[in-house]
């Protein structure tokens, strides 16, 4: 379930800081948005999938500590990024 190249390509023509950005904070939050998005639909037709749901709550929390990282460092491109991808926190 992982993401397709040209998802890829379309996350980081979005989120990337400049031209060589290909690993910054904010993709790899985008790039976790997406595959848990993809998950959290997996789980919902197969509810009984559990190490999928492991793998789910260990994404969220991976997420979660890049989120805190971006908002220690810089407030203003943490409320940009959590409102761009439509995240609520």
């Amino acid at each position: 379930m992982a993401l397709t190249q040209t998802k890829k390509q379309e996350l980081i023509s979005q989120y990337q800081a400049h031209e060589t950005d290909t690993g910054s904070s904010e993709l790899q939050v985008a790039f976790l948005t997406e595959r848990i998005n993809q998950l959290t639909e997996h789980l919902k037709a197969n509810p009984k999938d559990h190490a999928s749901r492991r793998g789910l709550l260990q994404m969220i929390g991976r997420r979660r500590g890049l989120l805190t990282y971006i908002q220690k460092k810089d407030q203003q491109r943490y409320q940009t990024l959590i409102g761009r991808l439509g995240i609520r926190r």
